[in-house]
């Protein structure tokens, strides 16, 4: 959120990227990265624009009939009425004309993430004598870091859902046994019972997916179409949870329900050591000062599955950004599959680190973590993250 106390720093990362300014633009939730900087509250149906300078104060651009979601706007910094359009033309070209500026624009779509303003906002603006650059560096400073008590809230969540993951399998192995093995819908709702039970919250249900399913990434169980988990199948769940307004734990686990075959072993270890690769790769350069971007990690993970036979299988990004706002945020992604990320690993930053190969009709494997870049460290959690297949 854009407040008195972050405006100093804000302003000074302006002038060290010899930029004049970063122009946020919302319309309707299109881009929520501004949204959470402006930190509007009520009905927001007109077009708004929050202009922060390299030095002065910062300028909100509001329509005549929408004041009252303005107001946490600090009273002594500017705000500029607009109704008709000539006069919101009128009011961009008076604070961008001739200027160097930020916006949520990605050049190419190279990250989705990012590239949140539409082509004709870009347009209008650059007709009002603006040049252009994207806002992906100030996004990660001053939108996607965690404060330390949000990694202390992540770090609580992360033990939960662990533990949840390790009692899920538990009961599916237990219940394999009986005459009325549990359905996968079932376990689903069995885990988003025990979440409600200690108070985390999570925006969809855990992906429950034995064998074949787990091949399908986003495999959503269903009720009206249940599938029992058996012996000898291979499990996965994948679950994510948080404390209220804390910050996302998202991991993956996998498990047999009886001895795993070798094809079972084989791709696990695969996906493993994939993993591992992008943590290792972490852990060596980041203690060093080393720059390291997200396209970097993502390589590392891919090359691992590609050496052992399963690059083509490995279909998704190696992770995504978890901000302080959302499980798929708008911070650096472990990317250089899906999108061209870019963006140098910064302290205050967490993400996920989840490779995965899926044999279509087969078995789908993946194994998730999560990490956080830390004054010359790396923190992953959950602490006691998986290493072994899971027997039950």
């Amino acid at each position: 959120m854009l407040t008195p106390d972050t405006l100093p720093a804000l302003q000074k990362a302006l002038a060290d990227a010899k930029l004049d300014g970063w122009l946020l633009y919302d319309f309707q939730g299109a881009n929520p990265i501004a949204a959470g900087a402006l930190a509007l509250d009520g009905m927001v149906t007109r077009r708004v624009f929050g202009w922060v300078p390299r030095d002065g104060v910062p300028v909100a651009v509001t329509h005549d009939i929408e004041q009252g979601p303005w107001h946490r706007w600090p009273a002594e910094w500017k705000r500029v009425r607009y109704g008709s359009w000539k006069v919101l033309e009128a009011t961009l070209l008076s604070l961008v004309q001739g200027r160097k500026i930020a916006m949520e624009y990605s050049p190419g779509d190279a990250v989705p993430y990012l590239d949140r303003v539409p082509g004709g906002v870009l347009e209008m603006v650059r007709a009002a004598g603006a040049e252009i650059v994207s806002s992906g560096e100030l996004v990660s400073q001053f939108y996607a870091l965690w404060t330390s008590a949000q990694l202390a809230s992540h770090r609580r969540a992360a033990k939960i859902v662990a533990e949840t993951a390790r009692a899920a399998f538990e009961e599916a192995g237990k219940r394999s046994r009986t005459s009325k093995p549990i359905t996968e819908y079932e376990l689903q709702q069995w885990i988003a019972a025990r979440f409600h039970a200690a108070k985390l919250e999570f925006d969809h249900d855990p992906i429950v997916g034995a064998n074949e399913n787990a091949a399908n990434p986003h495999y959503a169980p269903s009720a009206d179409n249940p599938r029992e988990i058996r012996r000898g199948d291979l499990l996965l769940i994948d679950l994510w949870a948080r404390e209220h307004d804390g910050i996302y734990a998202d991991q993956t686990w996998m498990g047999s329900l009886g001895e795993p075959t070798p094809r079972m072993l084989e791709v696990w270890t695969a996906v493993r050591d994939a993993r591992d690769a992008s943590i290792a790769l972490l852990r060596e350069r980041i203690p060093q000062g080393e720059v390291v971007r997200g396209a970097e990690v993502d390589d590392a993970a891919r090359n691992i599955l590609t050496a052992r036979g399963f690059g083509k299988e490995f279909t998704h990004r190696t992770g995504h950004s978890i901000d302080s706002r959302q499980l798929h945020g708008a911070g650096p992604h472990i990317d250089n599959f899906e999108s061209r990320e870019v963006r140098e690993l910064i302290p205050g930053l967490g993400f996920s680190i989840e490779p995965g190969a899926y044999l279509t009709g087969e078995i789908g494997v993946r194994a998730e973590v999560n990490a956080f870049i830390a004054p010359g460290e790396v923190i992953i959690t959950p602490e006691d993250y998986q290493h072994d297949l899971i027997v039950v």
